[in-house]
């Protein structure tokens, strides 16, 4: 029997690795960071390291408010958005957390109408 969800991730990574990694599939990592690239919504600039970490974090928050994990609360001055904690992320096994975000970027992509 077929994973709706395995088949589903499938053709987000072709996606992403068809837009931002010809040839080398994306892992799930940079998916997260390419979702917080879109939701920072800011022309193409140079990244500090601490920076990055935070496109990340942003990636993971937009695709956990849904599940109420937490709230979008506004922009800052230099347009980056930020988010309130409103659950503790609980504590899933590796396998589990990985479903979880798997799921999440999916929905994620459906909203958007990319799959």
């Amino acid at each position: 029997m077929s994973d709706p969800l395995k088949d589903k991730w499938e053709r987000v990574v072709e996606l992403f690795t068809a837009r931002f990694s010809p040839g080398d599939p994306m892992d799930l990592d940079g998916i997260l960071f390419a979702i917080g690239l879109q939701e920072l919504q800011m022309p193409h600039q140079h990244l500090r390291k601490d920076h990055k970490v935070d496109v990340f974090h942003i990636g993971i928050c937009r695709l956990l408010e849904p599940y109420g994990y937490y709230k979008f609360v506004g922009r800052d001055e230099e347009g980056w958005p930020h988010f309130e904690v409103l659950e503790a992320l609980p504590n899933l096994p590796g396998g589990h957390q990985t479903r979880l975000m798997r799921e999440a970027v999916v929905h994620y992509c459906e909203g958007q109408g990319w799959i």
